[in-house]
Parts: structure tokens; C-alpha cells; sequence
């Protein structure tokens, strides 16, 4: 995406970093395509570093979870409002056997700035659901 200059308020503060790299805790959010329910979370410490998520409930309708009371207060949580979950997008070749991270989302107090990856352990979600394919797509 090239250089972009990052506002001190749109960055979003993960304490314990995601899994697997713990030790990089500032991300901001980059849009991708209006027209797609994903978005670049980038690294501001590590360009190398950036993951596409994806608004979970376009893929599956039915997602749903709970957020532990740890987990609110580490988050800031205050109104339900505030909180936005994202899942990772792993891309493959061909693109249908791409898969989403239902198990560990990514789940962000927009208000706060802060977020924080959390494993599922009372559901039943893959790490790697299938996403679906659209019927009538052009290939």
C-alpha cells in the first residue's frame, strides 16, 4: 500500500499482541474495497506484519460468542456498541479453499482503541472455515 501517514488516534493497542507475536502490540486499521466485508489490519511497528480480516457475520450468519468479564475489562468494554469482532482470512490458491478464523477472533473497543485476539474454548468454530462460495459468481 505504500507509506501512509497514521493519526495518534486511530491506532488500536493490543497488550498482548496477537498470538504468535506477542511482542508487536500497535495496529491500525486500513479499508480495502467498500464493496467487501474485509479490512488490512496493519502493523505500525513492523510493515512486514498485516493480516486481512473479515467481518465474520457476511460469511456466517449464525456467529455468535460471548466475551468473558477478563476480557471486558482488559477491552475497556463499557456499552455493547463499542465492540466489533473481525476474523482472519487465510488466503489460498485457488481462492475457494481460502478459510476464516472462526475460532480466535479479533475483537476491538472501537471506542477505547483497543484490541485483543481471543480464543473460543466454549464453541465449536475451526480454525478453518471454509468460506463460502457465491452462487452465480463468475469464476
Amino acid at each position: 500500500m505504500g507509506e501512509i501517514e497514521i493519526a495518534e488516534q486511530d491506532i488500536l493497542v493490543f497488550e498482548h499482541g496477537l498470538m504468535g507475536l506477542e511482542e508487536y502490540k500497535k495496529f491500525v486499521l486500513l479499508p480495502l474495497d467498500v464493496d467487501l466485508p474485509l479490512i488490512l489490519l496493519q502493523s505500525i511497528e513492523c510493515a512486514e506484519i498485516s493480516f486481512i480480516l473479515a467481518f465474520p457475520y457476511a460469511f456466517k450468519i449464525d456467529y455468535h460468542f460471548d466475551i468473558s468479564e477478563e476480557d471486558k475489562k482488559q477491552l475497556q468494554i463499557e456499552k455493547e456498541e463499542d465492540v466489533v469482532a473481525y476474523v482472519i482470512i487465510t488466503f489460498k490458491e485457488p481462492f475457494e479453499q481460502s478459510t476464516l478464523n472462526l475460532l480466535a477472533p479479533i475483537v476491538m473497543n472501537n471506542n477505547k482503541k483497543l484490541g485483543k485476539q481471543i480464543v473460543l474454548h466454549d464453541k465449536d468454530y475451526p480454525l478453518r472455515y471454509p468460506i463460502p462460495v457465491l452462487k452465480g459468481r463468475d469464476k
